[in-house]
């Protein structure tokens, strides 16, 4: 339990243009602080959110699991963001987070966008997951997740939630929202990272990134509408302390995911 210093990257993703973007990346990462733990990017960041998965999917055993492995243990970052990736004949959007021992783990978005045909082109996972790094206990969520709060219920099992996303500017109220509704419902630290720019199919992206503590304060966040990475610092032992003093998850309403 302590401290986890977390830098959050929006950036115009490159319309699939994984070289683009990656080059992108390895510069932020480059001119991280000292003392950086983690660093969050954006939905399918290496891509864009395109609807052909099957001309990017990759398996976790291809060059961009490989890059983000030799990028973390480079630079000492644990990194979290999703990719389009192939599981066995399935497609999915995959939320890596790579550690710089190595590890990965990953989460499977279980919530797909039908408006924008992702439910079409890609699987749906069907597990929540919750990963530990440095004392905290982080449960990864990837945009239209945001919209079902009984997926993100937290039971006293996770202490961060982290959403990624490519999530409208026509929608940016509701993005800002729902993030501060999950941070107050699950007493919980929220990570947020969105992208900007306009994407291939003519959608515009405002960011909007932030990390919100779990009273509702934001602790740090982006410049709205620019490429921005900007850092804040998590506290698990304050979030205990808050939690004994105001356990309002013990009175939850008990539920079956089906």
């Amino acid at each position: 339990m302590g401290l986890l210093n977390i830098a959050i990257c929006q950036f115009d993703i490159k319309w699939e243009d994984k070289a683009a973007n990656m080059s992108f990346v390895e510069k932020q990462i480059s001119q991280l602080a000292d003392g950086t733990d983690m660093i969050v990017l954006p939905e399918m960041f290496t891509t864009g959110f395109t609807m052909r998965s099957d001309a990017f999917a990759e398996t976790m055993d291809d060059d961009t699991v490989k890059w983000l492995k030799e990028l973390s243990s480079k630079s000492s970052v644990a990194i979290m963001g999703s990719i389009v990736a192939r599981e066995g004949d399935n497609r999915v959007n995959r939320m890596l987070f790579v550690k710089p021992d190595g590890s990965v783990d990953y989460y499977d978005k279980k919530h797909l966008f039908r408006m924008g045909e992702e439910n079409e082109n890609y699987t749906a996972g069907s597990e929540r997951k919750v990963f530990e790094y440095r004392g905290m206990r982080i449960c990864p969520q990837i945009c239209y997740d945001l919209r079902f709060p009984v997926w993100s219920r937290n039971r006293n099992d996770y202490d961060v939630l982290v959403y990624v996303a490519n999530w409208p500017k026509s929608r940016r109220e509701v993005w800002k929202a729902l993030l501060m509704a999950r941070a107050l419902e699950n007493q919980c630290y929220v990570v947020a990272v969105n992208r900007v720019g306009t994407d291939g199919m003519q959608l515009d992206y405002s960011g909007d990134s932030m990390i919100i503590d779990y009273k509702g304060a934001i602790i740090t966040r982006a410049i709205p509408d620019k490429e921005d990475t900007v850092q804040g610092e998590i506290d698990s032992v304050e979030l205990e302390d808050f939690r004994e003093k105001f356990p309002a998850w013990k009175d939850a309403d008990d539920f079956i995911l089906q």
